[in-house]
């Protein structure tokens, strides 16, 4: 890149973060450093320093969940225990494995296995019922694969061929450690690379998923049976519901349930064994010797481009506060959130959906009737911001035994957790529970739920504070709870109603015509050019229609301020999208994520408003030019 400086009107992106970009230093232990990022780090930092101060006795919470996350942090960072134990705290589930001879023997275990989070041969879980957002029903689909897409499977794909022997040089090298001899270990991991290339070969691609509605097969139970016999499903449900088992189950991917004897039979029951065997070793090492979880992580930092792991300390709160996040999430939002600034905030969410009101009356292309139901739904959406008020009962029963290894506390937290989701089948759907906790640094959209959830650790610079400008605040958070409304009417959020049901509530030539603007926007997006790969149009649709409508959205409230000042405001929205990344981590997420890379969130939809070319006398002659006739207003 020339040293000349960019020209906002060619590149907002590089414009507004270019110098942060020369000098910024991706840390050893992160894939990314910049704007999410760098938030997290910041809320990771703070917490880092309390879980410490609580562990040594410095300091103290009312929280009484919290202590036992603190309890499982001190069985973390203490080095000298794990590495005594070494690779022994496995060694049981590993013999339990080696044990079965049948499938006969793993349809005696599986209900077991299953809440004790080892893999089966069709994954299973309960869930919200897309057609009824009221109840939970029991779902299945195919298990998961090594690397990270279905597409990495192809011959002429190296990326994947380079992972997989980073994968195998791992496993090896773990291996060593259990108790199997030399050609078992061989063969082992040999039958755990053909048993995954069984695998690719019938789940669905990250493409397939991105079409989350899809998911809604329900089937008969028996018709189930038939398909993944001679693996016994009904057994499963019967061991976990007895006579309450459902007889319905819905089917999240039908080909890979269909054609699981393409992947698991009598014949190929050994190569499931081994590949359960390796994978559950490999995903334990992570909570063995300091060695081994050193070992373990070899494939994620091949993956990502991770240079380090993080320290010691860094780790065991990252794994302690997932494990108890909406404990650690309430702590983080009573000690470190402000009243005011939620108050602010909801104030602006609150305008926003008015706002998004406001624009579905003034819509060119759908009928009264679905306008009325649109707004319907925009009244009905749920504003969860901040953190809960109370931590739900089931943080208070995922308890262990102090005399319990890291690993063993662990496991028994997961086999704890795991029932009572599972117990949730026969329950009324909680629609109080956050899907993400106070502590993370992201936000979303609920279609089940009809609801936006905005943890505290977000509503930070520069996405939010009360010493921005009202037009830098719209054009962050602002920006962003746009974008998460937006997903009530992308691709995917546009089938479910105001209730959370998966429910066609539009008429069939508005439908047709919102289809088609979204085939514009995956025109837009599809085949730009970055780092050496192209964007996928198709697999950022729903992402790229949200950033489209949250952009629209706010400008349209810009309108009514006294003040508003639009070069602050695409500048903070071009700010909020900084991310300097590993060459190794641009590559995976442009294959696989359903966002656009950032610098082309910042860039592409500001082009598509009126706003963007009066605020920097943007003209044709500019690259951030697009011509009236291509602009793409949907929402």
């Amino acid at each position: 890149m020339s040293e000349e400086r960019v020209r906002i009107q060619d590149d907002l992106y590089e414009a507004v973060n270019g110098e942060w970009l020369k000098t910024a230093v991706i840390p050893d232990d992160k894939p990314t450093t910049g704007g999410f990022s760098t938030l997290a780090e910041n809320v990771e930092k703070i917490m880092m320093d309390d879980f410490k101060a609580l562990a040594e006795g410095t300091k103290e919470t009312d929280i009484k969940e919290m202590r036992y996350a603190i309890s499982l942090y001190k069985k973390a960072i203490d080095k000298e225990r794990r590495n005594a134990e070494g690779i022994a705290p496995v060694f049981s589930v590993l013999e339990k494995i080696n044990a079965l001879e049948t499938v006969e023997d793993l349809n005696e275990a599986a209900a077991d296995f299953l809440l004790e989070g080892l893999e089966l041969p069709v994954s299973m879980e309960v869930t919200e019922d897309m057609e009824d957002a009221t109840r939970n029903v029991f779902i299945t689909y195919g298990p998961s694969i090594i690397l990270p897409d279905t597409t990495y499977y192809a011959d002429d794909n190296e990326s994947g061929k380079k992972l997989v022997a980073v994968y195998k040089d791992m496993a090896q090298k773990i291996l060593k450690y259990a108790p199997l001899s030399e050609e078992e270990q061989k063969t082992y991991i040999e039958d755990t690379i053909a048993y995954d290339a069984l695998i690719a070969g019938k789940v669905k691609s990250k493409l397939e998923w991105s079409e989350y509605y899809k998911n809604n097969n329900p089937m008969d139970i028996e018709e189930v049976a038939s398909y993944v016999a001679p693996f016994d499903i009904q057994k499963v449900l019967t061991d976990l519901y007895g006579d309450k088992a459902p007889s319905i189950v819905v089917v999240y991917d039908p080909k890979a349930v269909k054609e699981m004897n393409g992947y698991f039979s009598k014949e190929n029951f050994k190569l499931y064994k081994h590949w359960l065997y390796v994978k559950t070793l490999l995903n334990a090492t992570a909570y063995l010797s300091i060695e081994l979880k050193s070992l373990g992580t070899t494939y994620r930092r091949a993956l990502t481009g991770v240079a380090a792991d993080p320290s010691l300390e860094k780790e065991a709160y990252q794994v302690v506060s997932a494990l108890y996040k909406e404990p650690v999430g309430v702590y983080y939002g009573r000690t470190y959130f402000g009243e005011e600034a939620k108050k602010d905030i909801v104030a602006m969410v609150h305008k926003i959906i008015d706002t998004y009101k406001l624009r579905m009356q003034k819509n060119t292309f759908l009928a009264d009737q679905t306008k009325e139901k649109a707004i319907r739904k925009l009244s009905t959406i749920e504003v969860k911001m901040g953190y809960p008020d109370e931590i739900k009962e089931i943080w208070s029963k995922l308890v262990f035994d102090e005399e319990d290894s890291y690993y063993e506390a662990l496991c028994k937290i997961s086999k704890i957790r795991t029932k009572d989701l599972l117990d949730e089948l026969h329950k009324p759907v909680d629609r109080t529970k956050w899907v993400m906790p106070g502590h993370m640094v992201n936000a979303c959209y609920n279609p089940s739920a009809n609801d936006i959830t905005f943890p505290a650790a977000i509503l930070q610079k520069p996405f939010y504070s009360l010493d921005q400008s009202a037009s830098e605040n719209l054009g962050g958070i602002g920006a962003v709870i746009g974008h998460e409304i937006s997903h009530a009417f992308d691709n995917n959020g546009a089938k479910f109603d105001e209730n959370g049901n998966l429910n066609n509530w539009w008429l069939d030539e508005d439908f047709k015509a919102f289809e088609d603007l979204t085939k514009d926007m995956i025109e837009q997006f599809d085949a730009i050019e970055f780092h050496g790969g192209k964007v996928s149009g198709e697999l950022t649709v729903s992402e790229n229609i949200a950033d489209n409508g949250g952009v629209g959205v706010t400008l349209e409230i810009m309108h009514t301020l006294e003040d508003a000042d639009y070069k602050s405001y695409f500048k903070n929205w071009a700010r909020i999208w900084c991310m300097k990344a590993k060459e190794e981590y641009i590559q995976l997420l442009l294959a696989n994520d359903v966002h656009s890379p950032t610098a082309i969130r910042a860039n592409i939809p500001p082009r598509n408003f009126t706003e963007w070319y009066e605020a920097f006398d943007v003209t044709e002659t500019d690259q951030m030019y697009i011509a009236p006739e291509k602009r793409i207003s949907i929402w």
